[in-house]
């Protein structure tokens, strides 16, 4: 895989490893023998409870810390739950199969309309996308100070803040539809996909989570490298607020479209394992809200091949940033990118 030919082939480097686990199967699995160039390995799951979260716990804050976690959720609820989502226009044609976009119903908006203003394509607009960052790193910022943010996530709190977005008028349609069984659901997936703004990955003394050890984590690295524009790019993200980090993030595939196909096949699981129409729905938009997000802040993004930079294109990404490195190049000529004469060898993350 690509990581592991950087590590081996980039070895004048030196490496942090930052993994997120989707399942305890993902997580058992262990670890190939890595190079000398790696320096530590950091890994938590996306599944699972938080070690030290009650299951029905209330958040741990004061008045003033709940308010504001109030203020910053409602933020991203309203965003995910609003019409026209990054890589979603409002009426879509039917795509021939799931293994390429839908054709908008609507002439594709130019960058301009991607990047902003109000849209009558029905595309995201800028208002939208603010709302979302706001939103997402206000609650960076309030787990980064004060912690707790699992068990807030999981609070009667955020459940009411996406009532509230959900049957806001104009809303999505399938948000309309969102009973109190889809919100609980809704508010553990969003807890279990925001878990890295939680994490003790940025820096000694910020964050929560266990088996934190010393050091300065990603504050010290000189690049952070994504390997998608989901929740894996969420430490790159806030290292970048927080340190003026470049993020790079690179893709083999979309995250988005992997939901979406993997929701395309949910309804054929058995009940207990499939996630309703409404839930799908709001998912899917702050997927595609997230990667929006990736792509705006990231100095570089470099899909695998052109249908995934199609589909990177399609949710905001501009063009002028993206560089199409194709799989199973010879790596070679990228032996001595960056640090030639420096003097030392830089870290990334």
């Amino acid at each position: 895989m690509w990581c592991d030919r950087l590590v081996r082939g980039l070895d004048q480097h030196e490496f942090e490893v930052y993994a997120l686990s989707r399942s305890p199967r993902q997580a058992s699995g262990g670890f190939m023998e890595l190079p000398g160039a790696v320096r530590r390995v950091r890994t938590a799951p996306l599944w699972g409870e938080v070690a030290g979260t009650p299951r029905r716990g209330r958040e741990s804050y004061g008045r003033r810390e709940r308010r504001r976690f109030a203020e910053c959720f409602g933020e991203l609820a309203a965003a995910i739950s609003a019409p026209g989502g990054p890589g979603s226009p409002v009426a879509p044609a039917v795509p021939a199969s799931l293994d390429a976009p839908a054709a908008p119903a609507v002439p594709e908006p130019d960058r301009a309309e991607w990047a902003g203003g109000t849209d009558s394509t029905g595309y995201a607009d800028g208002r939208q996308a603010d709302r979302f960052a706001s939103g997402l790193y206000g609650l960076a910022d309030l787990a980064r100070e004060h912690g707790g943010l699992p068990a807030a996530l999981r609070s009667e709190t955020a459940v009411r803040a996406l009532e509230r977005a959900c049957h806001t008028p104009g809303a999505l349609h399938g948000a309309h539809q969102a009973r109190v069984a889809d919100l609980l659901t809704l508010a553990g997936a969003l807890e279990r996909a925001l878990r890295p703004l939680s994490l003790d990955w940025y820096g000694e003394g910020h964050g929560e989570g266990p088996g934190a050890t010393a050091g300065p984590g990603l504050s010290g690295v000189d690049l952070c490298h994504a390997a998608s524009a989901g929740p894996a790019a969420l430490p790159g993200l806030l290292a970048r607020r927080f340190f003026g980090t470049p993020l790079l993030v690179t893709e083999y595939g979309v995250r988005l479209r992997e939901y979406y196909l993997a929701s395309a096949a949910r309804p054929a699981a058995p009940r207990s394992a499939a996630h309703s129409g409404p839930v799908r729905t709001l998912l899917a938009s702050f997927q595609g809200r997230l990667a929006a997000e990736a792509y705006a802040r990231a100095a570089l993004v470099t899909p695998g091949n052109t249908h995934v930079r199609r589909w990177q294109e399609r949710c905001g990404a501009a063009p002028e940033r993206l560089r199409t490195v194709y799989p199973g190049m010879d790596a070679s000529r990228f032996a001595e990118v960056g640090e030639r004469g420096a003097g030392g060898a830089g870290r990334a993350g």
